[in-house]
């Protein structure tokens, strides 16, 4: 069993070992293993990983960015929250509106171009100044279409009306708490063709025991290196605030992976964490005046006692 942060770099260790050299949608490359599950108790601090620096405040706007039901770049750019830029900013270069240098091919010729590259950080620059300064342009390329926050919060069905997912299942957790239908779902078929990414965090469900929330996550597609100390830190922080509105203390956090790989860029990387000795779990206060996790804002969560390893960096695939 894969238990916190150990379980994680025992699970990188192993898919290095035993992994299945397989080609991607973005052409990079994976080692990849099928169905895996890590645990982490809750009660001993955030899991937020000590054996790199990962930035809880990137994780927390974004998970508030969910929560909103927001699918547009503007609000995480406004707190300075770059991780979703690339797919929007994909979407300006290919339009017809876009009058600039070709920025097409970026994975493959940033590697070796470091004109282009230049060029490409200037193209992006400028795309963010034009969502945070231009709001008809930020509606028309700032939004990712119906991701994440979209099938939390307004879930449309086929008789014209929406479900409030997130709400429902908190709701039900405070009337109903033995329920088993404690579900949010991002995975809605009908939308994928409508989404800049399809959910890689697709279905997380919770349970309550012994006065104690616990949340259990399906990943279908998990990006080891880069995206799951995210995932695990932001599912561990929506079950805190979950908890903290029905009164509940916080249980597990349980993660259950499809295909989990590591990309062929990310190696070396990899390596590099798996040298460095595992240091104490850092503490999160959350604003106890604040009663319901959609009243939260970025002033109200506060990180203590985190002293981790410095960031690794890593090119994201797109």
């Amino acid at each position: 069993m894969l238990i916190g942060e150990q379980g994680y770099l025992d699970l990188c260790n192993y898919i290095l070992e035993n992994g299945t050299k397989k080609t991607d949608r973005t052409n990079t490359g994976t080692y990849s293993v099928f169905g895996q599950q890590m645990r982490f108790d809750l009660s001993e601090g955030f899991p937020l990983l000590t054996t790199k620096k990962v930035p809880f405040r990137l994780i927390a706007s974004e998970l508030l960015w969910f929560i909103k039901g927001d699918t547009n770049i503007r609000y995480l750019l406004q707190h300075n929250n770059n991780i979703w830029n690339e797919w929007a900013f994909k979407k300006w270069v290919e339009s017809d509106e876009y009058d600039g240098p070709d920025m097409t091919d970026f994975g493959n010729r940033s590697q070796q171009d470091i004109a282009f590259r230049e060029e490409y950080r200037n193209q992006l620059d400028r795309f963010k100044e034009r969502i945070l300064h231009d709001p008809s342009f930020a509606e028309s390329f700032g939004d990712l279409g119906n991701v994440y926050g979209k099938q939390w919060r307004a879930w449309e069905t086929s008789r014209n009306e929406t479900i409030d997912q997130l709400k429902e299942t908190v709701e039900g957790i405070r009337s109903n708490p033995d329920s088993r239908r404690h579900i949010v779902t991002a995975w809605n078929p009908e939308d994928i063709p409508n989404m800049a990414l399809p959910p890689c965090h697709t279905l997380f469900q919770f349970y309550i025991a012994d006065g104690k929330l616990s949340c259990q996550l399906y990943q279908r597609s998990a990006d080891i290196f880069l995206g799951v100390p995210f995932n695990i830190a932001s599912y561990a922080l929506l079950t805190q605030l979950i908890a903290h509105e029905c009164g509940l203390q916080p249980g597990e956090f349980i993660h259950t992976l499809g295909d989990a790989h590591i990309y062929t860029n990310h190696v070396e990387q990899v390596k590099t964490q798996l040298g460095r000795d595992i240091r104490p779990l850092p503490k999160l206060e959350i604003n106890k005046d604040k009663e319901s996790v959609f009243d939260f804002d970025m002033d109200d969560f506060k990180l203590t006692d985190y002293h981790p390893h410095p960031s690794i960096k890593a090119p994201i695939a797109v």
